[in-house]
């Protein structure tokens, strides 16, 4: 016998008392374990199932969702076919043993947690998110996601997941309730999953803002974003004893025009604070510009404009509330602003 002769094929008990009771037909291979008996522990009845093509359960019961979740990635992390190229990026940052796919949609955010998504045990079928020019078709419980930019999964209880905002829009693409629709995306930005302007973002590049259902739901989530940032700036001016502001007001050149609402100014210092809460949609260009006009208004008049996003008052609010504090000191050493009007908005 070489060092190259497989293992004996018998018995094959000692397979079967791993952890993880699920290895694919190479693997068997490599244990000495032909194609015919693979296919003899298979019949109907026998000890073992084939629980997807190239994927065999080591234990004729149902599997558990642990082992649908692995079978599935191994499954899609297969060798490609012979002259598809390798995709770039390959290996890196993604997780051995399953090349570059990952758990997406429904199951990816139950696994990050999500109340409003189903529990394993009741998807018939599981999302993998795989590079475009594999070559791979959906079958029984894996539903083949392709993609041209894979982004960096995120490891939850040993398996490689999509990031919630790509697994929000890949799961989005597969639902037509809008009452669903509406409760996952505003859970992840309650839950603070992610922001609202990271989910808007996939469901763009996954062009689903033309569904009415989904457009619906982005303008609560958006609504909900606001809410969660007004709030952390409240939180921010409170715990880090920053004088008290004039909250959501417009300003305007008296008997002139209007100038803009800002979410809070700070009159005896003419320091205006802005959260800048917009989501990076096509017609966000025409906002921005308008912002951009203000913003350049407001300063001409010597109005000094804090700009903040609401990630950084996550991340780091006491940095962000040190901008502020700078930007109050700093009202002594300017030119005396332009009086203005100050209305609630």
């Amino acid at each position: 016998m070489t060092h190259n002769t497989p293992l004996s094929p018998r018995p094959l008990h000692h397979l079967a008392n791993g952890r993880r009771r699920l290895l694919t037909t190479a693997q068997l291979r490599a244990h000495g374990v032909s194609v015919a008996e693979t296919n003899e522990q298979c019949r109907p009845g026998g000890p073992w199932q084939q629980l997807l093509p190239g994927v065999v359960l080591l234990h004729p019961g149902p599997p558990t969702s642990d082992e649908r979740l692995h079978a599935v990635l191994l499954y899609a992390a297969r060798e490609p076919a012979a002259g598809v190229p390798a995709q770039p990026g390959a290996g890196g940052a993604h997780a051995p043993g399953y090349a570059e796919a990952m758990i997406t949609g429904l199951a990816a955010l139950t696994l990050h947690g999500f109340c409003a998504a189903p529990p394993l045990p009741s998807l018939d079928a599981i999302d993998v998110l795989v590079p475009r020019l594999r070559r791979l078709r959906t079958t029984g419980c894996a539903r083949i996601v392709r993609t041209t930019a894979l982004p960096t999964p995120q490891q939850v209880t040993g398996v490689p997941v999509a990031p919630v905002a790509r697994a929000l829009a890949d799961a989005v693409a597969q639902l037509t309730d809008a009452g669903t629709v509406r409760r996952l995306l505003t859970e992840a930005v309650r839950g603070g999953h992610c922001e609202p302007a990271a989910v808007v973002r996939e469901l763009t590049r996954a062009r689903l803002l033309n569904r009415p259902h989904v457009v619906d739901a982005v303008d609560s989530l958006l609504a909900e974003g606001r809410a969660i940032a007004e709030e952390r700036l409240y939180r921010m001016v409170r715990e880090h004893g920053l004088p008290d502001p004039v909250w959501n007001v417009d300003l305007r050149l008296p008997g002139g025009p209007h100038l803009g609402g800002v979410d809070a100014y700070w009159p005896e210092h003419a320091v205006a604070l802005e959260l800048d809460t917009r989501a990076h949609r096509q017609e966000d260009d025409a906002l921005w510009s308008e912002y951009a006009r203000k913003r350049e208004h407001l300063e001409r008049l010597g109005i000094t404009v804090v700009h903040l996003t609401p990630r950084k008052l996550r991340d780091s609010s006491e940095q962000q509330a040190a901008v502020v504090r700078t930007a109050l000191m700093a009202a002594g050493d300017r030119e005396p602003a332009a009086y203005v009007v100050v209305l609630p908005r």
